[in-house]
């Protein structure tokens, strides 16, 4: 049962990111792509749109305003998730251990820790594994497991137990949403459970994520707001949104 609903999450997930990327799905391409019914991208599409994500119209869906929102070019957050990961970065001491997960921020923060001595990562991010491979004082884990190619990320039952091997100071980590009423979420369902993972297995938790994402509400919770998460991010984020998740008792910078 649980592996029936992991391959459901999966599926909407893959849904959702090509909504993000387009703005439109069509029924018959997701059936050929997903590699499932006409009737099973139906009913996915269906589950969607009552969860607020997207609006359905004939043969297939757009992209809801308050769901899913089509991705900004990267150019324009650019500046804000390159201070997020340098206000990230100047939070870890040398020596310590680090989990890190996917995403153009984590990416970001990657480069940014170069001057840093003595550091283990471990991550599941190819990116961050690339960016600090051959940094000398930097020692590098990359979990091995599923793929998935389009993010450049690895995930599943592999991944999962060897992360369970290590503990670490840190678990830092680039998300899709922060918001009262859905907690930290992300669009990656096959993702989800690598992050939960490494939040479970560290000391502190530091969310890494630009204004966009403040008051945003993804696919998959990771975990509910509290005071054992410490948030990063931009200035342009919504105040009263950043206020009423303080009042939970998240710990905030913006920069």
């Amino acid at each position: 049962m649980a592996d029936s609903k992991l391959k459901i999450d999966i599926r909407r997930n893959k849904i959702l990111e090509r909504l993000r990327a387009e703005g439109v799905v069509r029924v018959s391409e997701l059936s050929k792509e997903l590699g499932v019914t006409s009737v099973t991208v139906r009913t996915d599409l269906d589950s969607l749109e009552r969860d607020g994500y997207l609006e359905r119209m004939q043969g297939g869906a757009v992209v809801k305003a308050r769901g899913v929102e089509q991705a900004e070019p990267a150019a324009e957050k650019e500046k804000e998730k390159l201070l997020i990961a340098r206000e990230a970065a100047r939070h870890i001491k040398d020596g310590s251990t680090l989990f890190i997960n996917s995403g153009t921020t984590t990416r970001y923060l990657a480069a940014a820790l170069k001057a840093h001595k003595s550091l283990n990562i471990v991550t599941n991010s190819i990116a961050v594994a690339m960016e600090l491979g051959d940094v000398p004082a930097i020692h590098v884990i990359l979990l091995g497991g599923e793929i998935n190619t389009q993010y450049a990320y690895t995930f599943g039952e592999n991944a999962s137990e060897q992360l369970c091997r290590y503990q670490a100071d840190w678990a830092i980590l680039s998300v899709d949403g922060v918001s009262t009423q859905a907690g930290v979420t992300t669009f990656h369902a096959d993702e989800a459970a690598i992050n939960r993972i490494m939040m479970e297995r560290a000391k502190d938790t530091l969310i890494v994520a630009d204004y966009s994402k403040i008051g945003r509400v993804g696919f998959t919770q990771l975990h509910t707001i509290d005071s054992s998460l410490q948030l990063i991010t931009d200035d342009k984020c919504d105040r009263s949104k950043a206020a009423e998740l303080e009042a939970l008792g998240l710990r905030i910078i913006c920069v």
